[in-house]
Formats: structure tokens, sequence, C-alpha cells
């Protein structure tokens, strides 16, 4: 019997031996696994690995921040973001699966002040049928409908910005204050495709915390830095250079949008990643931590996103009638949980001013959550994938 027992312990003792042995080698493993898999790390100011090289076609990418702070990871074609993952806290790590055409990609490593590396796809299987495709033509009545949208847009943009300069110019803190919102909720109706001109969205948009010294840093521009000045600082007469450079970069996107090249799996799939991350933003306070706009943010999300599964509808609803009411559902389920903090009689862009408390930010994130995900389905409903 005693034998017995030792000779269990020991099978027991060489099993653990051997699970421990497996995990150190998968550890050890190279970034490029069988199905596509790659492991970036984050720590300092570089990516290990700095390059990659992986085969067009699904690739997943888990992201590990060992740094001391909170960071993000983007995959940027030119200006374009392809794909991107927000908020990934030290010591943690994020996941996303990614369909990569051909070419030499830039990366990301953590802080947008940080050197970029370098990610090439090389040509698959995969991709030399996708290059075969027939053409989209049924998508060109949508693409130019949200062309005229976006025109539309970038001039109310352009309008609400220079409104919000002139005060400032005027050395007037309170009507500086009033404009920044509805100025910043026309961006957000743009902002769906913001990932096509991430150089101009760093500039207008970016938030202090992705850079190096936070809001001194010299890289921290646009809205937020504005509103950093107008609800931190109480302050507008440093504010000149600011608005003169948000005025222009305005300026810069209006031309872009001109000649903006759009395939049609952006639309769904912009929106459905916007939409995301909005969500995972807001229960940590969302995106204006100094004027607390959150509502007006979300109800110009709403909007931009509401736009494009309209123009979508006629298409998916022969494609996919269940899913298009189930977007139907979470559109309405989304203006829903914005209509109690309504208030047409207020100065707040028809919302009330009283900012939000965790609890509230939370359950606002529950349908934008949802409808993110019922909006990722379109493009695989409509063969886009």
């Amino acid at each position: 019997m005693r034998v017995a027992v030792a000779a269990s312990a020991l099978l027991v003792v060489a099993g653990l031996a051997a699970f421990w042995y497996a995990s150190k080698e998968a550890q050890k493993a190279p970034a490029k696994a069988a199905d596509n898999a790659v492991t970036v790390t984050i720590q300092g100011n570089a990516c290990e690995p700095n390059e990659i090289t992986v085969p067009a076609g699904r690739t997943t990418f888990t992201i590990v921040n060992k740094s001391n702070r909170a960071l993000e990871w983007e995959i940027l074609d030119g200006v374009m973001v392809v794909e991107e993952r927000e908020n990934i806290a030290p010591g943690f790590s994020q996941t996303m699966t990614v369909k990569l055409q051909p070419g030499e990609f830039a990366i990301t490593c953590g802080l947008l002040s940080n050197p970029r590396g370098t990610l090439r796809v090389t040509p698959s299987a995969a991709s030399d049928a996708e290059a075969a495709r027939p053409s989209l033509v049924n998508y060109v009545g949508a693409l130019a409908e949200y062309q005229v949208f976006l025109r539309l847009e970038a001039g109310s943009l352009d309008d609400a910005v220079h409104a919000l300069a002139d005060a400032v110019k005027a050395g007037d803190l309170q009507q500086a204050r009033a404009l920044y919102a509805p100025a910043h909720q026309a961006y957000k109706r743009i902002e769906p495709m913001a990932e096509l001109f991430a150089d101009l969205d760093t500039r207008i948009n970016a938030r202090a915390d992705y850079f190096e010294k936070r809001e001194a840093d010299a890289g921290f521009t646009g809205f937020h830095r504005i509103e950093y000045a107008l609800y931190s600082q109480n302050d507008v007469k440093s504010l000149g250079p600011v608005v003169a450079q948000l005025t222009a970069d305005i300026g810069v996107l209006k031309e872009r949008l001109r000649a903006l090249n759009m395939p049609p799996e952006r639309l769904a799939g912009s929106a459905s990643k916007l939409l995301r991350r909005v969500a995972d933003n807001l229960p940590a306070g969302g995106e204006d931590h100094y004027g607390h706009a959150e509502l007006v943010n979300l109800q110009g999300t709403y909007e931009g996103t509401k736009k494009i599964a309209e123009l979508l509808q006629p298409l998916l609803v022969k494609a996919a009638p269940a899913l298009q009411q189930r977007v139907d559902e979470r559109f309405a389920a989304f203006d829903a949980a914005l209509a109690p903090y309504r208030d047409s009689k207020g100065d707040g862009e028809g919302f009330k001013l009283a900012p939000l408390d965790e609890a509230q930010r939370k359950a606002l994130a529950e349908p934008v959550r949802a409808l993110a995900e019922a909006l990722g389905q379109v493009n695989a409903a409509l063969g886009l994938e």
C-alpha cells in the first residue's frame, strides 16, 4: 500500500512538472502561431516585438501592458486607423482580431509620443481571393449619401469652432463654455470615420491620458486642451494658439472629407468600434474629464452612428431582417437611456448640466455596448467579411 501511495504521489509530481514545463514552453513560443496569433508587449517606450510579419487574413493580437500607464495600441495605414485597443491598464492585456490586407503598416507603442513599430502583411490565398471578389455596386448610393452627410456636418463643425474661437478671442469664459459642448458634439457626429484621418483626429480630439506629459505635453491640443483650460484652469487667455490650430485643422478636415475613400465595410464596422470604445470609456468618466459633457457627446455619437444604420437599412432588411430589427431595437434602447437626462429648458444643449455618477455612467454604457455588438454583425450579414 505504501509503495502504491508513493508511486501515485510521484505520478502527481511528474504531472505537475510536465504542466509547468509545457506552460513555460508556451510562454516562450514565438509571436506568430499557426492560427496567426501575435503577442505584443509594451514596456517603456517600445513594443516587443517592434517589427511583426503576418500573412494576409485574420490575425489575433494580444497586447500586454507592462508599463506603468494606461495605453492604447493601434495599427495605422498612413493616417488611417485599421484597428485599435484603448485603455489597456498597467499589468493587463487586451485581445483583438483583425482582417489585414497585404502591405506595410505602422503600429503605435503605447503613448502617442513613443516611436512607432512596423507591421508587414504578406500576400496569402485569402487575400488573393478577396482581391477577386465582385464590385460592390450595391453600396454606391449609401456611400454617396454618407459623403454628403459628412460634408454637411463638417460645415456645421466649422461654424461651431469659429464661434468658439470668437468667444475665446473676446476673453468671454462663460460664452466659450457655452459653445464648447455643441462644437465638440458636431465632431462626434463625424467621429465614426475618424479612423480614416487619424493624424487629424489626434490633433483635434486626443485626450491628455495618451501623452507623456499629459496636460503639459506640447502634443496635447484640440478640443480637450480647450476643455481643460475652460473648466479646470478657468482660463481663456492662453487658448489663442490652441483655437487657431483647431480652426486650421477643421479646415484641413473639410478638404479631406471631400476626397475621402470609404470602403463599404467601414460604415458599420467603424460605427461598431466607436460605440464599443465609448462604452469602455464611460464607466471611467467618459471622454470629457473636465467639463463632464458626457450626455452631449453621447447624443452626437447616437446621431452619427444612426445615420450609418439608416443608410444600410435597405440592404440589411433584405439580407438579415432579424438583425435589422435588433439594430433598430438597440438604437431605441440607446435613445431611451438618454431620455431621463434631457432638459429642453436647460442650457446644456438639451441635457441637464449635473455630472453623472459612476452608476449612471455604467448604466448608460450597457445599451451602447449592446448596440456595438449588433452593428458588429452587419458586415458579415451583408457579405462584407
